[in-house]
């Protein structure tokens, strides 16, 4: 009992007024006399609480005399609570004063639950655009999300990477971790909405899931630039296959290892005759 008072206080009820509803609920529809009486508290005290309350729209007011009162069903009376909280919260995170100037330019979110809960808020609240750049497992979490925003009418933008596609293939670092390796530290997630928001992120494998979040534009810039680059050179390689080795000759290949091949690698392939060695 103490604890379902304890929670019917969390919602913003006072002390009395969690009693009353209690009382209540456990006895059927009764009068304030009744309810003091089986309280043992003041009557003037009862009869302004249980107005108050049905004001509030907690308690229905009988007809005929003496008045009495009643609860409403369990159900009716937390779905009344939650329409309320949700209101007041959607009016507070509207009208409260925001100081951007003094807000952390980017904020790290760790945990799964807290990045997840983060990124999927933002989704929902998207208006234009949103750019998703992620693997396979973290698509899956969130399609209905970005489902949602499309029905709406929201731009959204895939770039799905999996083991066997995506421009990542094409030119990882090799400098660094492969793959496989990269994936037992975790898979890279990125998103921008609406231009502006971005988080950027690494998830799964045995490191615990972080990201950066922020507004900062020159973060948005670089993500776009990155996801813009990434899938035009990808669908380029898609389109052309072989052709632009053919086109541009061994010098394309070149080209991949001079920023991608692991430091200290200088292997070079044989000149093609005729070709100078530089």
């Amino acid at each position: 009992m103490e604890q379902l008072l304890n929670h019917l206080r969390n919602l913003g009820f006072t002390e009395i007024e969690s009693k009353i509803m209690v009382d209540l609920a456990e006895h059927g529809p009764a009068g304030g006399y009744e309810v003091a009486k089986r309280l043992g508290a003041s009557r003037s005290n009862v009869y302004a609480a249980m107005q108050r309350l049905e004001r509030q729209g907690a308690l229905q007011r009988g007809s005929g005399e003496p008045v009495r009162y009643k609860t409403l069903k369990p159900e009716e009376l937390t779905r009344m609570i939650s329409g309320r909280v949700e209101a007041s919260l959607a009016f507070v995170e509207k009208s409260l004063p925001r100081q951007d100037g003094n807000e952390a330019p980017f904020l790290s979110v760790e945990g799964d639950k807290a990045v997840l809960e983060q990124v999927t808020r933002k989704l929902a609240q998207a208006e234009t655009e949103i750019v998703v750049d992620v693997w396979r497992e973290e698509a899956t979490l969130l399609r209905e999300e970005l489902e949602a925003a499309e029905n709406r009418g929201v731009r959204v933008l895939w770039a799905c990477d999996g083991p066997d596609n995506g421009l990542a293939r094409t030119l990882a670092w090799t400098g660094w971790k492969g793959i496989e390796e990269r994936k037992q530290g975790g898979r890279k997630f990125s998103f921008v909405i609406d231009r502006e928001w971005c988080m950027l992120g690494m998830r799964g494998g045995e490191m615990e899931t972080q990201a950066v979040v922020t507004a900062h534009p020159v973060m948005a810039e670089l993500l776009l630039h990155h996801f813009s680059q990434e899938m035009v050179l990808f669908e380029l390689e898609q389109d052309m296959g072989r052709q632009l080795e053919n086109t541009y000759g061994p010098h394309y290949g070149r080209i991949q290892r001079k920023y991608i091949a692991s430091e200290g690698d200088t292997t070079e392939e044989p000149a093609s005759e005729g070709e100078e060695v530089v």
